[in-house]
Formats: structure tokens, C-alpha cells, sequence
């Protein structure tokens, strides 16, 4: 797609917002669209899950409903907090419902696809984190779920059960946090990319959404 002048909205999670970087204008949204002269809508609330939670309405599947539908692109960029402090359990793959992750996942890409039925919906996996390898992410899950590549091979596997295009941070992005100099390079706090670090993701995601 041509990114100048293309409405995109960005759907996603505190490192969508911005925690981390020095201004609003280092965020990865808005280099995207200084540089390519994108209109870039962020949908990014701190702390938010793709799941639906006991204590929270703010999870991804409520809110894709909300977004703009003008939109000539959607990128969905989230995860992380599902591994790291989420309640719902991961599910099955048959899950419909947005109460496990395997089903809010199904649920979200089904409602953005009703929504923008003729328009790019693009995927983006969550990046490394340090303490990725804990199976009760954070720490506070009474029991172990999954560590956080699990997470990442759901998002996989149902984007690709809907055919939608995945752009792999985990795999692809150059920045793990747990190798010192990238950490105090790109990922301080070993989750949130600073402005170097948004300046990968927005590289990334351009190139990726030229490709769509």
C-alpha cells in the first residue's frame, strides 16, 4: 500500500501509546507518519490485554469496534500484557469468545475483518521482554500459563488461520532486551522500546505495510 495520506489505525497496548519515549513525536506512530505522510491514528491504551479480563473493558476486542472506519490499514500490535499480568486463560483454538486469548484473538480478527472487510489488517507479535521465560509472566498468575513464546505462536497461528500478514517482531526486530547493550540501547526497562527503539518498530512496520 502507498502509505502517503493513508488512514491507519494503530490498535494496541502501552508500547503503542508511547510509555518510554521522550515525546509524543518519537513515538513509532508518529515517525511513520512525519516521514511518510501517513494519517496515524493511535489507538494504544497502557496496560491493556487482548483478552477479556475480570477487572478490565478496555481489552482489545471492545475496543477495535470503536476505532475510525475510514481506515485504509489497521495494525494490531499487542500481547505482551496477556503474558504478563493477563487473566483469561489461553484456550483452545475452537475458543470463539473473547473470555480466553485463543478465542479474543478469533473474536478480534473477525470483527476487524467485518469491519474493514477490503483493507490491509496487519499483525504484529509482541518483542522479547526480560523476563519472557517466566511462565506466570509478571509473576502475580496464581499458576504457570505460558511463557512468553507461547503467546507469540497463538497470535501466529490464528492470524494465520485468517490468512492475515504477520510482522514478526519476535523473531525479527534486532532487540533483545536480556543482551545488555540492547537492552541500554533500545529497551531500558527491558519492555518498553525507548526512542531508538521506536525508531526500529516504525522502520519495521512501514516496510511491512508497503508490502501489503
Amino acid at each position: 500500500m502507498d502509505l502517503k495520506g493513508s488512514k491507519i489505525n494503530f490498535l494496541g497496548d502501552s508500547i503503542t501509546f508511547g510509555h518510554g519515549t521522550t515525546a509524543p513525536e518519537r513515538t513509532f506512530c508518529k515517525l511513520i507518519e512525519s516521514r511518510y505522510g501517513a494519517v496515524c491514528r493511535n489507538y494504544g491504551i497502557c496496560g491493556t490485554r487482548i483478552a477479556r479480563q475480570q477487572t478490565d473493558t478496555n481489552d482489545f476486542c471492545a475496543r477495535a469496534v470503536k476505532m475510525d472506519k475510514d481506515a485504509d490499514a489497521v495494525v494490531v500490535f499487542g500481547g505482551t500484557n496477556d503474558f504478563g499480568h493477563g487473566d483469561a486463560p489461553l484456550g483452545t483454538m475452537s475458543d470463539r469468545t473473547p473470555d480466553t486469548f485463543y478465542g479474543a484473538l478469533h473474536t478480534l480478527y473477525t470483527s476487524l475483518l467485518e469491519i474493514y472487510t477490503e483493507k490491509p489488517i496487519v499483525v504484529v507479535t509482541p518483542l522479547h521482554r526480560t523476563n519472557e521465560d517466566n511462565p506466570r509472566g509478571d509473576g502475580n498468575k496464581p499458576s504457570d500459563v505460558g511463557v512468553l513464546k507461547t503467546y507469540v505462536d497463538i497470535i501466529r497461528e490464528v492470524a494465520e488461520y485468517y490468512s492475515l500478514p504477520v510482522l514478526d517482531l519476535y523473531k525479527n526486530s534486532g532487540m533483545q532486551p536480556k543482551v545488555p547493550v540492547i537492552r541500554e540501547t533500545y529497551i531500558p526497562d527491558g519492555l518498553h522500546p525507548n526512542d531508538k527503539g521506536n525508531e526500529i518498530i516504525a522502520e519495521r512496520i512501514s516496510e511491512f505495510l508497503k508490502t501489503v
